[in-house]
Formats: structure tokens, sequence, C-alpha cells
């Protein structure tokens, strides 16, 4: 679950051959503000779906080149975000792409997952189902 987009959780996929993580992103445009680098973005979180589509807009972490498992290489924006999976909440580095042709919305590299959690590639969903999480005011 990505926290502070007011988004449904994502199916994420999880890929230890790919370096970085990505979320599936469409309209993304850059701009200025105060000097800051910022990103709009459309998330379509469910497959195959636009009913629960979102634009968001955050400041831009860095630019990254990417390259495809195919050798194509593009200059994407980084954002950082809190994410949850089961107990565990961390900050996350995700690129921004067109994921329409692949499978997940979201991809976790191995950067991400680096000594947080052991990968057992014969099952699949065993932090269970998303849970909600609750905030509590300062």
């Amino acid at each position: 679950m990505l926290e502070g987009f007011d988004l449904p959780p994502i199916k994420a996929k999880v890929d230890t051959g790919a370096r970085s993580s990505a979320l599936h992103a469409t309209k993304v445009k850059t701009f200025q503000r105060d000097g800051v680098i910022w990103v709009s973005f459309v998330v379509h979180p469910k497959q195959r779906s636009v009913a629960d589509s979102r634009t968001l807009v955050v400041p831009v972490h860095e630019f990254r080149k990417i390259r495809s498992s195919s050798g194509h290489e593009t200059e994407r924006p980084v954002i950082l975000t809190p994410v949850v999976i089961g107990a565990s909440r961390w900050m996350l580095e995700l690129t921004l792409a067109n994921r329409d042709a692949m499978g997940f919305r979201m991809l976790l590299g191995r950067q991400a997952l680096k000594k947080r959690f052991r990968i057992d590639p014969g099952c699949s969903y065993l932090q269970g189902p998303p849970q909600s999480v609750k905030h509590s005011d300062p």
C-alpha cells in the first residue's frame, strides 16, 4: 500500500532481476514550483480498469536512467513515498513508467526488498491481504 495518496492497495510483482521499483503512470509531466522540480501523473491502481484513477502531484526525488530487459534505456522521474507491506513500512523510491503492457501496475525491485524480505518464488501473497493503516493525529 502506498501511503498518503488515497489509493486502494496496488498489486505488485516482486522482481529480483530488476534493480529499481516502478509504478504505472500515464500523462507524466514535470514542472518547476519554487525552484523544485515536481511531477504530475495519473495512476490506475487496478489492472485493466480506470475506475479508481487518481492524478497525483509530488516532488521529484531525482531522474534516473533505466534500462529495460530489451536493452532500451530511458530517463525516468523518481519519487519517494512511504510503502506498507504486511507489518513493514519504509520509504520507497519509485520510477514512473507506463506499464500498460505489463501484468502488474507496480514492480518491486531488489533494492526495495534488500534486507527486508526473503523471497520464495514458489509462493504468492505470503503477506496476506492488505491491511488498512491507521494514522494518529499529532
